[in-house]
């Protein structure tokens, strides 16, 4: 008898294993490659474009892009499960390191672009530039500014004075960075409407007269407005720009970046070499971002 179950054992497992092969061997007489995408919400539409233009440059490749935001697609890297990584924030040491452990490959960050981290507005609001300052004192835990008439703003047609807050979920890698640069990693204060993606928090706003909120540039509509931002009182404000972003003096710029286990290689660094050349960068700008330099149409 227990023969007879190592027997079945072995049959199965060689079953399972033969599947497998199939499923290579079908895919390799197709002649496509496939290569997994996953991470920042921020960045998914660039790279939905990406993979549509790539796919005219070399037919036989395929770019499965999919969401759900930074910490997500990092996460799925560290599994192994991805071949490239989208973050609109910096891998942590430690993830670096589970990565290490988990692969034994060392994740290798490739710079792709920058976005500045825009401040929207309902468009009727008529603010038109808040401080670094006012934002901490708006969104963080124990912050003092809590209406809209506290920085002398009146809404058009609003029944509440009430600033309502929209942010990110917390895998985000923009609720991240917005946690690090702007509240001075302080906690987000309670009570604010936290949205799975960029695109979600710009709809709010758009419908919300009274609400703000922070997501990329590439999102902006004509229902909302971008704020000018200001480091402190006193100082001059300036829009996200790609020129303010380029020359430093947009406050909440960020570079946007990439990850691989190890060096890639074959059609991946294919795929990132395009990414880097003058049409994937020109793919960067028509998509409402900032490309590493200025590129021609």
């Amino acid at each position: 008898m227990k023969i007879n179950k190592v027997i079945s054992l072995i049959a199965i497992v060689s079953i399972v294993i033969l599947v497998g092969v199939g499923c290579k061997k079908s895919s390799e007489k197709t002649g496509i490659t496939t290569i997994q995408n996953k991470g920042s919400d921020t960045m998914v539409n660039l790279a939905q474009a990406w993979a549509e233009v790539y796919k005219k440059v070399a037919p036989n490749v395929e770019v499965e892009v999919s969401g759900g935001g930074s910490g997500v697609g990092i996460a799925a890297l560290i599994k192994g499960t991805v071949d490239i990584a989208n973050a609109s924030r910096n891998m942590k040491p430690s993830e670096i390191e589970q990565a290490k452990k988990n692969t034994g490959k060392e994740p290798k960050e490739v710079i792709i672009g920058y976005d500045a981290l825009a401040i929207y507005v309902h468009k009727d609001n008529p603010l038109n530039e808040i401080t670094v300052e006012q934002l901490r004192e708006i969104y963080s835990e124990g912050g003092k500014i809590r209406k809209w008439s506290e920085l002398g703003v009146k809404i058009p047609g609003a029944k509440s004075d009430e600033i309502v807050l929209v942010s990110r979920q917390s895998s985000s890698g923009t609720y991240e960075f917005f946690r690090e640069h702007i509240l001075n990693n302080r906690d987000f204060r309670l009570g604010s409407r936290d949205m799975n993606g960029s695109k979600e928090v710009v709809e709010l706003v758009s419908n919300t007269p009274t609400a703000i909120g922070y997501s990329g540039m590439g999102y902006a509509t004509p229902r909302v407005k971008m704020l000018k931002v200001a480091q402190k009182e006193g100082e001059p404000a300036f829009a996200p720009t790609v020129e303010n972003v380029h020359n430093k003096k947009y406050p909440i710029a960020r570079s946007l970046q990439i990850y691989t286990l190890g060096e890639p290689q074959g059609e991946i660094k294919k795929y990132i070499d395009w990414i880097l050349s003058d049409e994937g960068q020109r793919t960067v700008q028509e998509t409402g971002y900032i490309p590493l330099k200025a590129v021609t149409n």
